[in-house]
């Protein structure tokens, strides 16, 4: 194997698996999720999702049916929970390679992988245990099927294409099919005959129907019209065109600052290729990817429902896009500048922990785990001497400079950032769980929504005011709700109380 290949995997063993048990489930998705597949697993019903005892429409089946199988073979653990999203991000990576390497050559395939398995976004995601790693994948696999069916012609390829839509359909609904057929279109808008040949292949609905309808139907006669008001609904139509959901609203710039953080330590290659964009357009490929890039861009600015994660839907292309323009990068200062202001910033922040603690209303659950964050020498110590190799690096070969700093960014996220974080906002979760498992406590949840707590309790925790005599988990901010009680356990703004009187 050539040897780019064998620095890659190493890039995507650090970025996807280093650290894929190490860290408690994150809060709320992570957790919702997990909790979701622990009570499927214990209720042995395969169809239906439910999350502390109450219908969760969110998602389709998939994602759940793969976090079983892991936990049926792993245990119920953060190791087992991520680990269908590293393997999922894990093939999305190698197609990229494949893809880039048939139609472009090796340096291209090279650089697009490293582009997406080193960059910030996609580390986290690619490990997080949520359905986006496993979405993306089929979003890339079908699309790059497509293409390659557009090529050659071949009917394989379209029928894989109708496969990996199904599957996508499978795991996050309709926009699984949304991106392909518009993306398709506004390619082939001068040759609308060969879409619409293509769309409404015969052999090819069958495939997709025969993956994604079956799970469907049987959700509708488990649930009838909840089904199609929580999810076919709710969680998708009204995502778009209807109120934001859960607060989740932005301007149509949101994307904006949400790129130049994710695609870190590549921005400044992200931006280099903006200055060649019309050079995206002059070739059938260039032009495939463009409008799958500026498709997905355009569609979610104007969504009312805004999350980072949903321009990563089209990440894909922009990383073979930006791997095509990174030899036109000609100063390593401006390549190696949003590197070397993370590390900078990274740096200074533990300096700055008091003065940002006065920016937060003390008592509240922030303040707790804002308090609660311990950086330690060899965080201090592994950010400033990042900050020495990133000058170092400014007289290095630009090539060498941005293995090195994707190197170090993944090392300072996984290794560093995450571990602050989580000991300080996830952990305290997590051990008053494992206490009051250890108690056998039944427990319910009030004026706090963290459905880890559930999953590593291993019972349904229901959400609700408690009655006298009962165990709670709350915040510490949500504490005066009650007239007496005795804390069993506290902790960086969470508690477990025993309440004596309800006010």
């Amino acid at each position: 194997m050539h040897r780019n290949f064998w620095i890659l995997l190493g890039f995507i063993f650090l970025s996807f698996y280093a650290t894929l048990g190490t860290y408690p489930l994150f809060n709320l998705d992570e957790g919702a999720f997990s909790e979701a597949t622990r009570e499927m697993l214990s209720s042995g019903n395969f169809i239906t999702t439910y999350l502390n005892g109450e219908l969760r429409f969110d998602k389709p089946i998939l994602i759940y049916w793969l976090q079983a199988v892991s936990a049926s073979l792993f245990g119920l653990n953060e190791f087992a929970m991520r680990l269908p999203s590293a393997i999922a991000a894990t093939i999305w990576a190698l197609l990229i390679y494949r893809f880039s390497k048939r139609f472009f050559d090796e340096q291209t395939a090279f650089w697009a992988t490293l582009f997406m398995v080193g960059s910030l976004q996609i580390s986290i995601i690619a490990k997080a245990a949520i359905a986006d790693a496993l979405l993306n994948l089929f979003i890339a696999s079908s699309m790059f099927c497509y293409y390659l069916y557009y090529s050659t012609q071949e009917k394989k390829y379209l029928y894989a294409t109708f496969a990996f839509i199904g599957l996508g359909t499978l795991t996050k609904g309709p926009v699984a099919i949304l991106i392909p057929l518009a993306v398709s279109f506004l390619f082939l808008i001068k040759n609308v005959r060969f879409w619409l040949k293509s769309v409404f292949n015969p052999v090819g609905i069958v495939i997709f129907v025969l993956i994604a309808v079956p799970w469907y139907l049987a959700e509708y006669f488990d649930q009838g019209e909840k089904f199609i008001q929580g999810f076919l609904l709710k969680h998708n139509l009204s995502r778009f065109a209807g109120k934001a959901m859960e607060g989740h609203a932005g301007t149509l710039f949101y994307y904006i600052p949400v790129m130049l953080v994710g695609l870190l330590p590549f921005t400044s290659i992200f931006i280099q290729s903006l200055r060649y964009v019309k050079n995206w357009f002059d070739t059938p490929l260039k032009r495939y990817l463009a409008i799958w890039f500026i498709f997905v861009f355009i569609f979610f600015s104007l969504s009312h429902t805004k999350l980072p994660h949903y321009i990563i839907y089209g990440y894909t292309p922009l990383f073979i896009l930006m791997a095509l323009f990174f030899q036109k990068m000609q100063s390593n200062f401006w390549l190696l500048f949003p590197f070397n202001l993370f590390n900078l910033l990274f740096f200074f922040l533990p300096f700055f922990q008091k003065e940002i603690l006065g920016t937060i209303k003390r008592g509240s659950y922030e303040y707790y785990i804002v308090q609660g964050l311990h950086f330690g020498w060899e965080y201090i110590l592994f950010f400033g001497s990042a900050l020495l190799v990133g000058i170092l690096l400014l007289k290095a070969p630009k090539e060498k400079a941005t293995i090195i700093a994707s190197f170090l960014t993944l090392v300072g996220v996984n290794f560093f950032i995450a571990k602050v974080y989580a000991d300080a906002a996830e952990r305290p979760i997590k051990e008053a769980a494992l206490f009051a498992k250890k108690q056998g406590f039944d427990v319910v949840m009030d004026g706090i929504n963290t459905p880890s707590f559930a999953f590593y309790l291993q019972k349904i925790t229901p959400k609700r005011t408690p009655k006298n005599g009962e165990i709670v988990f709350t915040k510490r901010s949500h504490m005066k709700a009650y007239k007496n009680f005795d804390i069993l356990f506290e902790k960086n703004g969470v508690a477990l109380l025993r309440i004596k009187e309800r006010k």
